[in-house]
């Protein structure tokens, strides 16, 4: 009965609510562009040297696109490593999170963890790495694994827990162990999902890495920072335009394979 109040209230006044709403989201805007303190006349002041930066960063130097190229091969042997290494770790703490499996003692830790990975920025771990293991990829590959788990423990959890529950039912009725019911039930519903998630975190972490570079943690960014440190932009333009073809290129046959994997 009172649940049929409910959806009745909010049929009829479903306008009142969305005003509200709306009214709620401008009030936010309009205390985070007070929190801002944008400064107009400054912002007005600043566009040549905008422009006189912009400026510098042509023609391109094609003269360092063998080095470009060999920074770039780093980086994606990064990205491979560091998110393979990732979406392993990944995988049992997503399961310790999801709400439909895991008792709530383990999801509460289990998230708890997966917080904790996320509140350190990917900066942070490739000087901690750095500091543990010196100046190149293997920093960088340590600091992609550990940043990949902030991100892909969150998505594989939540599409665990989008899984078809009457086939969990199903095997917990015959008798199935929580095992067995990953196992049988949910691994073969998550599979594509969650390669498809995978996918789109090599992507991503192949930009990660570039700015992990900054750090002295290999690949194209520790390339492009010397360049810019030694107001050298033509070569970190360079760096910049190889990036973005790889990039590219990247993200092309991965959306082709996420909607493959969609398809099954």
């Amino acid at each position: 009965m009172k649940k049929s109040f409910n959806s009745k209230f909010i049929h009829h006044y479903s306008w009142l609510i969305n005003i509200v709403l709306v009214l709620v989201m401008v009030v936010a805007y309009i205390w985070a562009l007070q929190g801002l303190k944008v400064d107009s006349a400054l912002l007005k002041d600043s566009w040549p040297y905008i422009i006189d930066f912009i400026s510098r960063l042509f023609p391109p130097d094609w003269k360092v696109v063998d080095i470009a190229i060999k920074g770039l091969i780093e980086t994606v042997q990064m990205s491979l490593w560091g998110t393979s290494i990732g979406a392993i770790i990944s995988l049992p703490i997503a399961i310790a999170s999801a709400n439909n499996i895991a008792p709530l003692w383990l999801r509460w830790l289990a998230n708890l963890l997966q917080n904790a990975v996320r509140s350190v920025p990917s900066i942070i771990l490739g000087l901690i790495f750095v500091a543990a293991t010196g100046l190149g990829a293997p920093a960088g590959t340590l600091a992609l694994s550990i940043y990949t788990v902030g991100y892909l423990a969150k998505f594989y959890q939540q599409a665990i827990e989008a899984v078809d529950a009457r086939s969990l039912e199903s095997l917990q009725v015959i008798g199935a162990s929580r095992i067995q019911v990953v196992q049988y039930g949910i691994i073969p519903q998550v599979l594509p999902l969650g390669l498809g998630y995978t996918l789109w975190m090599f992507e991503y972490n192949i930009r990660a890495a570039s700015v992990l570079g900054v750090v002295g943690a290999g690949g194209i960014g520790f390339q492009l920072k010397s360049y810019i440190d030694g107001f050298e932009y033509n070569k970190a333009t360079t760096m910049m335009l190889v990036l973005l073809v790889v990039v590219t290129v990247i993200d092309v046959i991965s959306s082709k394979l996420r909607r493959y994997l969609d398809s099954m």
